[in-house]
């Protein structure tokens, strides 16, 4: 495994256990959920890069679409449950209560 790899496999791993531990509020959340679609873009633009290939060279981009997409959809979550709940916890977000 070289340092590359090993570098971008354990940012990506380390999003994924603050994801799975450290779910208390959910702009934490999805923090970690924007550390996890950063490791996979660059890994993705230098895997890109290092075939030398032109039919992979639009794949990074439409990552980033995808993650811009999906931070935007998050941050309208985020604004909508602090208007709704009054705070971000996840604790209060439980859809079972009414």
């Amino acid at each position: 495994m070289t340092p590359t790899h090993f570098a971008f496999s354990s940012m990506f791993f380390l999003g994924l256990a603050g994801l799975a531990f450290h779910r208390t509020h959910l702009l934490s959340a999805l923090l970690c959920l924007e550390g996890m679609m950063l490791s996979l873009f660059i890994a993705l633009s230098l895997w890109v890069l290092q075939l030398d290939s032109t039919s992979f060279s639009p794949s990074p981009m439409i990552l980033l679409a995808f993650s811009a997409c999906e931070a935007s959809a998050g941050l309208a979550l985020l604004v909508a449950t602090a208007r709704t709940h009054g705070t971000d916890h996840l604790k209060n977000l439980n859809l079972l209560q009414c």
